[in-house]
């Protein structure tokens, strides 16, 4: 019996060890990750409102990934557009912010790849005679947030599957960000809305009866954690991505896909830089 608790322990000590070396020194040493996030985007990532605690899918694989590599979580609240700049500067080491993995933040930093995402359209209830397919949209107006890549790909769209077949053209309508889309679809400014369908669900729960997906997303985007081109950037990738595939193995990954409602958007398995 004592022989089986000491080969025991010496598994235990050498599998902690072998996770800790895939760290960086620096990090090791440390005992933490900084990771950069935005709490304005649930059910990712967002805030408590009863006690203003970091809530969401993001943060709690954030911290499932740390205590795989032996690591506690620092959360720095950054701002979106500081995200990248901060990854580059080592203020923080990677970053949870349901980031769309693309080609050109690809020049940037380098990204593993966790979940699906897509553009997709929905309206709200008024509409559900007279807008009951992302068909019926063409002619009239439709809004996303400007700071992400959906207008253009509504543009697209529409050209595709309105103009092509001699159908009047979505009007286009760049909204300060997606709840201002929403409020315009309430007030019936809009017709229609685009954001990322791993975000439906929540709101449909939030206000029952209210919003409407149509269709399935038209476009694929894979959501990513970015992590500096460097030697140590490369090295902590690396163990992060060991660590998702354990996560997704031992099944706490689908547990947090469940708990969220994102039975749309697990990737399995995890990738590096395949984001279109």
């Amino acid at each position: 019996m004592l022989r089986l608790t000491l080969t025991a322990a010496l598994l235990a000590a050498t599998t902690l060890a072998a996770q800790a070396q895939t760290v960086p020194d620096r990090i090791k040493t440390a005992g933490k990750l900084v990771i950069g996030t935005q709490p304005n985007y649930p059910p990712i990532t967002s805030k408590d409102p009863a006690t203003n605690q970091l809530i969401g899918f993001d943060i709690e694989l954030g911290e499932a990934i740390a205590k795989e590599l032996g690591l506690k979580v620092e959360w720095q609240e950054t701002a979106f557009a500081q995200m990248l700049p901060s990854i580059q500067t080592g203020r923080v080491d990677m970053a949870l912010a349901g980031m769309s993995d693309l080609p050109a933040r690809r020049e940037q930093v380098d990204f593993v790849d966790y979940l699906e995402s897509g553009a997709q359209f929905y309206t709200v209830t008024p509409f559900k005679d007279t807008v009951k397919s992302p068909d019926d949209l063409c002619g009239k107006s439709v809004g996303a947030s400007r700071s992400t890549n959906w207008p253009q790909q509504i543009g697209d769209w529409s050209q595709a599957n309105c103009v092509a077949k001699g159908k009047p053209a979505i009007n286009v309508v760049g909204t300060e960000g997606s709840v201002d889309a929403r409020t315009q679809l309430k007030t019936q400014r809009l017709q229609g809305g685009v954001q990322g369908s791993e975000t439906m669900s929540h709101f449909q729960k939030l206000e029952p009866n209210t919003y409407i997906p149509l269709g399935k997303p038209f476009t694929t985007t894979l959501m990513g954690i970015p992590f500096a081109k460097t030697a140590e950037g490369t090295q902590l990738r690396d163990a992060v991505k060991a660590a998702l595939e354990k996560l997704q193995a031992n099944g706490t990954y689908d547990a947090l896909i469940q708990k969220y409602g994102l039975l749309d958007n697990p990737l399995k398995p995890v990738s590096i830089n395949k984001g279109q």
